[in-house]
Formats: structure tokens, sequence, C-alpha cells
């Protein structure tokens, strides 16, 4: 028999005429996806539209109230309100910690969206159909201004990102003085800088000449310098100032002589004292030149970390981060290890924290130590 002349209906899935739709031998439209070509250009139309439609949002915004965006943005039914919504709160948080500006007087004056980099994912599908897909990303900037502030000039407030920063520069004129005093004019404060650093190398030098210790460490927390018109006092907090002292009770002399001769100095006259700390452990300095004791002796830096950690506790901290870099333990990748017991908040200013790093020359080479202790906040 002729398949068209078949009694449930025919063609074998051939469209009669006047039918656009193919149909099976029973008479039922057959199913499926017509096949079409894939248009290179429609992913960045895609993008292309979704930059516009988050730049219509922003536009809206701008010179619009913190308070009164966040309240638009919480109403308006888009996708892309949320991001938004997100980015615009965490600037103002971070204005009102880092800047300490008023969140009730912020305005928003600049809002731009950029194209950003295309992600490629895995879309999840049941029974383990997942496909790629590209998702498609932008960079949103938002610029806050406190017109309390700045009510006749214009001034952009711009919210960055945080970088690393020395936590005793960090934390001057708060919980951290300055080790030099002095005061010089623009033109010779390099030559004060390079003497002070001439001074303190040529103590180190002094004490670790005459210093008799088994384990290496030379004590010295710190060294204070107070510059006058005739006169330059020199303190010398020590961990361990006997081990100095014992034998000569006239080294102190001897070290002045020294310094004098290192200097140069005529018309000024030197005064070096020397202060005894009660928790020499609980100083990052004392602790860096114990550990490096310890690895100069091939001593696993595990061991040696632990037992550093042991030493501050029974200096009475309340937290203390030791890092070690370089090629550890002899291996030929360098790399990067550190423990942390107890809390370091570097984020807070109020807390007081000691920091120091140490390079220490070893037969596999330079290693880097670097150590925070928490002593408490005030």
């Amino acid at each position: 028999m002729n398949p068209v002349d078949h009694p449930h209906g025919g063609g074998e899935g051939r469209a009669p005429i006047g039918r656009k739709k193919p149909t099976t031998p029973w008479g039922y439209p057959a199913l499926g996806r017509r096949s079409r070509k894939r248009n290179k250009y429609s992913d960045n139309l895609i993008l292309r539209r979704r930059n516009r439609m988050r730049e219509e949002y922003l536009i809206k915004f701008v010179d619009v109230s913190y308070q009164e965006t966040l309240m638009i943005l919480e109403l308006m039914p888009y996708r892309a309100c949320y991001p938004i919504f997100k980015l615009i709160y965490s600037a103002a948080a971070n204005a009102k910690h880092n800047m300490g500006l008023n969140e009730e007087y912020l305005v928003i004056i600049k809002a731009t969206v950029n194209e950003g980099t295309t992600v490629k994912k895995l879309k999840p599908r049941a029974r383990g159909r997942s496909y790629p897909i590209k998702r498609p990303t932008c960079h949103i900037t938002i610029v806050l201004k406190d017109i309390s502030l700045y009510e006749e000039s214009v001034v952009e407030n711009f919210i960055s990102m945080g970088q690393k920063i020395n936590p005793l520069g960090f934390r001057l004129g708060t919980t951290q003085g300055h080790h030099s005093l002095w005061f010089a004019q623009p033109k010779n404060y390099s030559k004060g800088l390079q003497e002070d650093q001439k001074i303190r190398d040529c103590i180190k030098n002094y004490v670790q000449k005459n210093m008799r210790i088994s384990s290496g460490v030379e004590g010295i927390a710190r060294i204070e310098i107070q510059k006058r018109i005739d006169l330059i006092q020199i303190i010398i907090h020590m961990g361990f100032p006997k081990l100095l002292v014992e034998g000569k009770p006239r080294r102190i002399e001897e070290l002045q002589m020294n310094v004098q001769k290192e200097l140069n100095y005529v018309n000024r006259k030197l005064n070096i004292a020397i202060t005894r700390i009660t928790k020499p452990y609980g100083h990052p300095n004392i602790l860096a030149e114990f550990i490096a004791g310890q690895l100069r002796n091939r001593v696993s830096f595990r061991k040696a970390i632990k037992k550093a950690i042991e030493l501050t506790e029974q200096a009475d901290t309340k937290g203390i981060q030791v890092q070690i870099a370089g090629r550890i333990d002899g291996k030929e990748i360098a790399r990067v290890e550190w423990i942390r017991e107890g809390r370091v908040p570097l984020q807070t200013i109020r807390a007081k924290i000691d920091y120091c790093s140490y390079r220490v020359r070893t037969i596999y080479g330079v290693l880097g130590i670097k150590i925070w202790i928490f002593v408490g906040e005030e």
C-alpha cells in the first residue's frame, strides 16, 4: 500500500500541501526543534543590552541621596537591582568606617558600568546533563560625596580596596609612637635618617660581638633615639641586659666611644642608657631572633614556631601570628608557611599590635620571618 493512502493518515512525516508543520503517519503534529545557526554577535548584543539596562538604572540615582537610593532599589523588581543595592550599601559602609563620614549626607555623584570578563560555567541539569554556558559580567563603579563637608567645591570620595600596610605605621598617634624624635630642615632630613641607621647598626654589631649567649639572641627589642641641639639620647630596650654588662661594667662607656668614632661627633654629647624589658619573649624582635637561631641549627620550622608560641603565652599575650617564607627545610621550591594562635585583629586601630620582619641566612638561602603579636586594646 502506498504510505500516502494509509488509513491512519500518511505522508511518512511529509507535510501535505497547504500545511506548514510536518505530521506523523498517524496524523499528529511531529515534535522537534528546528536547528538554527548561532550568531557570533548574539553574546555581545546580550551583554550590551544588560550593560545598557544597568546603566539606565544607575543614571536614575545620580545626585540622589544614599538612603533614598536604597529605598528605591528595594522596591524595584529588576534582577540587576540586587547587586547594585549591595554595592552602594558596601560603599557607604566603607565611607562610614574608614573615613568617618555620615551616611545621612552621602550623595551618589557618579555611576558607570563597563564590560567585564566572560565567565565559563556549567549549567546544572538533572541526571548529569549539564552543559557549558557563558555568563557575561560587568564592572560597576559608584562614587559618593559627603555634602556636609564639601558644599561649595566638588570633591569625589573614591572608595578603594584596602592594601597591606605596616601595622606600626598604621597605628602611629594612637597606640604606637615614633622610635626617633628629632627635628631637621628638609635638606638635612636624609642625613638624619642615615645617621639613625648608622647608630642602630653600630649598637647591634657591638652587642653581637661582646654578648656571650648560646642561642644567639641579642635581646634588643628596640632602640629609641632623641636628638637635641647639643645632646643625643639613646635608650636601648633589652630583654637580657645582664649578659652585656656582666664581667665588664664599663661596656656602656666603650659602646659610647664606638658610636662617637663611627659618627665623628665633636660638638654633641652622647648618652646611652639601657632599660630592661620584664617579659622579653612578648616582643617580636627578640622572638624573631630566637626562631632565626633555631632555623640556623636546622631545627624544623614547625617546632621552632610552636616553641616560640609557648614562650609568648608565658608573656600574657592575647594572640600571635608567625610567618616564614623562603626555601623552608631546604626544599627546592620556596613557599610561605604561617601559624596563628589567638586573636590578631590587624584592621582594628585601637588594638595594640607589635610587628617585626627579620631576615635569617641559612645554608639553603635567605628566609624571611614576620611576627605579629596582639598585646591588648586601649
